[in-house]
């Protein structure tokens, strides 16, 4: 087949979760005789606001077309960021061009609905898989901007629309310095600035739904946020697959006097990596030493950067090591004891978690969103409360004051089974041929 994936980002650059999924998609398929073209978003801040640059560039053997363009220039930004038709025309003209059998949609982060509408146009059949809530929450975290939760999407518009106003400069200055009583009355009385943008967008984004033959959740508390927007014979629970082999290269861990905790993974705030570090900071070592390895990109948000290393100071203890290639990642988990997701938004589905387990290693996590399914706590890991320092303290001091525990939770990890990439490209295939032959037998009937 010839299949095209577009992303919003793509490496070398990028490589969090989505990125390093749709990499890992791309060689696979690759490696199985279909002819793969990926097309990502590499920037949105240079050029003019009224043509797109679009660059032809090879990856590891991959065609990548790597599209730029001026969204902070844009006439209509708001607009734009979820319908660019900058995206709209260029991707129709691609489509036209090319004819590819399958156009596999990542998310909807940076490409908007105007490359789906394309597609159909065309008439390329789409497959769309849910990396995050982007198609349900402008933010695409259902996290607040000030930093609550979303249980469920707002039936007001205009609630959306305020959420995103006291998330923008000037009004996030104004935001920060407000009690939350403040803030909650005046929220009250904040006219629905955007509302109609934001009904638009909801309108626009649940008809882009619609023209996906498959929608693809890696998780199961994602597929149940999509259900009253998607049919259930076209909404499917697609877990994601590893290099399992590759991840348990590295060998038996090798063992240590001290207990090492790790993060690895997007260093940003709604990852909740402050709360790892400062969790660490208020345990007591004396029956046992332990160490905080952080693992990530640090020159993406200094800001943010130099926050989580305030606590931390001068301690040995935690070390902060920048970005990584995906090749060392097993010699990286070989190395810890614990893996820490912290995270502070609905995860979906993280490849960090499912990375542990297949290099054998135990997780804590946040007690909320896909990670819930993913974690069975007290045999193969452990959860806390979200966001909550003092918790995930108490459950990383029992975790080096009970030497059974940690060795029963280590054991558990190493009996955790993790899918692997070839039994879920086996799958993908099959609904890759499952959606191709429903569009062939459409063509021939009409």
């Amino acid at each position: 087949m010839r299949i095209v994936v577009p992303v919003h980002h793509f490496p070398p650059r990028y490589s969090a979760g989505a990125e390093l999924y749709t990499y890992r998609l791309a060689k696979w398929l690759q490696s199985h005789g279909h002819a793969v073209e990926v097309v990502a978003v590499e920037d949105i801040e240079s050029g003019s606001a009224s043509a797109l640059a679009a660059v032809q560039d090879v990856y590891d053997d991959i065609p990548v077309w790597r599209l730029s363009f001026n969204l902070l220039k844009a006439p209509q930004r708001r607009l734009w960021e979820f319908d660019n038709p900058l995206l709209g025309e260029w991707f129709e003209e691609y489509f036209q061009r090319h004819r590819p059998d399958i156009a596999h949609f990542q998310a909807g982060y940076l490409l908007g609905v105007a490359p789906i509408f394309a597609a159909h146009r065309v008439g390329v059949p789409i497959v769309l898989t849910l990396h995050d809530y982007w198609f349900l929450c402008p933010q695409h975290t259902l996290q607040r901007s000030d930093g609550g939760l979303c249980a469920t999407v707002p039936n007001d518009p205009a609630v959306c629309a305020r959420c995103r106003l006291w998330g923008d400069a000037p009004y996030a200055r104004v935001a920060q310095r407000l009690g939350p009583g403040v803030r909650s009355l005046l929220e009250r009385f904040t006219p629905g600035v955007g509302g109609a943008l934001i009904a638009q967008r909801r309108e626009r984004l649940q008809a882009a739904l619609a023209l996906a033959a498959r929608v693809l959740s890696p998780s199961r508390f994602l597929r149940q946020h999509f259900e009253p927007l998607v049919s259930s014979d076209r909404l499917l629970y697609h877990p994601v697959g590893l290099d399992v082999a590759s991840l348990r290269a590295a060998g038996e861990r090798r063992p240590a006097a001290h207990v090492r905790f790790g993060y690895v993974g997007q260093v940003a705030r709604h990852k909740g990596v402050h709360v790892v570090v400062e969790a660490f900071t208020r345990l007591a070592t004396t029956r046992r030493e332990a160490e905080l390895h952080i693992w990530g990109g640090l020159a993406t948000q200094p800001a943010y950067v130099a926050q989580l290393r305030a606590p931390a100071g001068d301690d040995p203890r935690i070390q902060f090591h920048d970005r990584f290639a995906h090749r060392d990642l097993p010699a990286i988990l070989q190395n810890l004891d614990f893996l820490v997701a912290p995270s502070i938004w609905y995860e979906n589905s993280p490849l960090a978690i499912m990375e542990a387990y297949a290099a054998d290693l135990p997780v804590i996590c946040s007690d909320h969103g896909g990670m819930v399914e993913m974690v069975n706590t007290g045999e193969d890991g452990m959860r806390f409360r979200p966001g909550d320092v003092a918790d995930l303290a108490g459950v990383m001091q029992r975790i080096l004051d009970d030497e059974a525990l940690a060795q029963r939770l280590q054991a558990g990890a190493r009996a955790r089974t993790v899918i692997d990439v070839e039994e879920e490209m086996r799958r993908l295939s099959a609904i890759y041929a499952e959606v191709r032959a429903e569009a062939l037998a459409t063509v021939n009937y009409v």
